[in-house]
């Protein structure tokens, strides 16, 4: 995403009060939980019938473990046809939603087309024999692969129809739901709540008043910052520089510095991690505290997981920590920031009204979809013993639904790379760049205190 799509995204609260309904079918929170919720129930239906369909649909090559191109060049010709019918399920599907949300089939197309070849291509590193001795994770793969393409081979910004970074990791979110119990969420949000509070509390008010008092910079640039540094990253900037009535100056500086200092994140955190030999559990939270958004922390705490030998933990933790306690918060700051803006700075000036209503305009919609997901499976398959759910359930129906949830992280990773251009980040002055990322410090630092020590415990245990 450009830092100029941004902007025009950027009112989420009065755009969702101008479509009313119609937000049910325009916006991708839900279509999402729509898709999400649908192939759930779709592999439910079809594991009660005895169907293998929903399995073969599933299929990628990241499990080959191939040591020739003769066997990959094998496994492709002996399933060509699932793959094609494979291929045809995403285009149709995301074709028909994203042409509903008002993209070009004419563009989209034939960049999907391209998104799916390079995720094949992904997948394939990712089954290759020695793809764990050389560290050839797919999530940071896909990025530096997409992140090549975008800056050296420049290809045309159109293709940016078919790089849906946030429609593809909500999908994958929700359907990441249907493989987590509610039980966990149940057991462990108030820990990842907690944490949660304190870390956008003090990374947040860190970045904001080392911004006003330290460095002198306007009070609304340094609330944009403060919340783009503490929650989630663009859309936490988004939806601040609506409510205080922010310039688009500002509102680029935090989307540069963010999408800057996530990059970062993803390359360095899994290494520290692995260096410092935390657990998957630790790691995913730790990530979880220090990411600016889902999308980038997901690649970081996949690639982590992958390397500690236990992905699915560090999955968990880091959905726990970012996208169940620090996204919430989102909904929170826009209406703490449009109570400041509005009560204690200018009127005139701010540009915002209070409206109690913006903490559910300003919601991550696809959350709903993920406890409800998590919820229906958890009762579906409450019947069966842990005998026979690791027997039957989990080979015919949780593991498809990894399998699916794993594409569209892979579509997310490759589109990160893929919409990230250096040329069109906006510089920042070093007013912002110092206060910003002495917040990331804190955060970091905070965040680690927070996993490996205090609840330590309680992380390792995922």
């Amino acid at each position: 995403m450009t830092t100029q799509e941004s902007w025009n995204e950027s009112g989420e609260g009065s755009k969702a009060r101008r479509l009313g309904l119609k937000e049910l079918y325009l916006k991708e929170d839900w279509w999402a939980i729509w898709l999400g919720i649908g192939v759930m129930v779709l592999a439910v239906i079809l594991f009660a019938n005895g169907s293998t369909f929903l399995k073969s649909l599933a299929i990628n090559p990241g499990g080959l473990k191939w040591t020739s191109f003769g066997q990959l060049a094998d496994h492709f010709t002996q399933n060509s046809g699932m793959y094609a019918l494979q291929f045809s399920a995403w285009l149709v599907i995301f074709g028909a939603t994203t042409r509903i949300m008002g993209i070009k089939l004419s563009q989209f197309v034939p960049a999907f087309i391209f998104l799916y070849i390079l995720s094949i291509i992904m997948f394939a590193i990712a089954g290759w024999a020695n793809a764990a001795k050389f560290n050839l994770e797919p999530p940071l793969v896909a990025l530096i692969v997409g992140l090549i393409l975008a800056n050296f081979i420049r290809l045309p910004q159109w293709m940016d129809a078919a790089f849906r970074v946030e429609y593809f990791i909500k999908l994958g979110i929700v359907l990441l739901g249907a493989t987590f119990p509610i039980t966990l969420v149940l057991t462990a949000g108030p820990v990842a709540i907690a944490q949660a509070t304190i870390i956008s509390l003090v990374t947040c008010l860190t970045i904001y008043f080392l911004g006003t008092r330290v460095f002198g910079l306007d009070r609304k640039l340094a609330a944009v910052l403060g919340v783009g540094g503490s929650v989630c990253g663009v859309s936490a900037s988004m939806a601040i520089a609506t409510s205080v009535g922010a310039k688009k100056d500002h509102l680029y500086t935090s989307v540069t510095l963010v999408v800057g200092w996530a990059l970062v994140m993803i390359l360095v955190l899994p290494f520290i991690s692995r260096a410092l030999g935390l657990s998957a559990g630790v790691a995913g939270a730790w990530i979880g505290t220090s990411e600016f958004a889902d999308a980038a922390g997901f690649a970081a705490a996949s690639a982590y997981g992958k390397m500690a030998g236990n992905e699915d933990a560090a999955i968990k933790a880091f959905t726990l920590m970012k996208v169940i306690g620090r996204d919430l918060w989102i909904g929170i700051w826009s209406i703490v920031w449009a109570l400041i803006a509005t009560v204690v700075w200018e009127k005139k000036e701010a540009g915002a009204k209070l409206d109690a209503r913006e903490i559910w305009w300003r919601f991550p919609k696809f959350v709903i979809g993920f406890f409800a997901a998590s919820l229906m499976m958890t009762l579906i398959t409450s019947g069966y013993s842990a005998a026979d759910f690791n027997k039957v359930v989990k080979p015919g129906l949780i593991l498809p639904l990894v399998s699916l949830r794993t594409w569209a992280f892979i579509f997310c990773f490759l589109s990160i790379g893929l919409t990230t251009r250096f040329r069109e980040l906006k510089p920042v002055g070093w007013k912002a760049f110092s206060a910003f990322t002495m917040g990331v410090g804190v955060n970091v630092l905070l965040g680690y205190i927070m996993s490996v020590h205090v609840f330590s415990g309680f992380w390792s245990s995922m």
